[in-house]
């Protein structure tokens, strides 16, 4: 049986935790900081957990990482 492979999109935008939570960045801080409050701003910096829904198609493009 050959090796399933990892999508490389996926493994440069996803990280798992210890307990197999799916870690990612928050949208949304691209560009068009100016019409952006200051509150989203803040609380849009560093990471945040996806939801299950969205985590099962992530644990499905890495199929090693968990």
């Amino acid at each position: 049986m050959p090796k399933m492979k990892t999508k490389s999109a996926a493994k440069k935008r996803f990280s798992f935790t210890a307990n197999g939570h799916v870690k990612a960045g928050v949208a949304g801080k691209r560009h068009g900081m100016i019409k952006r409050t200051t509150k989203f701003t803040r609380q849009a910096t560093g990471t945040m957990l996806l939801d299950d829904s969205d985590a099962k198609i992530v644990k499905k493009y890495m199929p090693y990482n968990r």
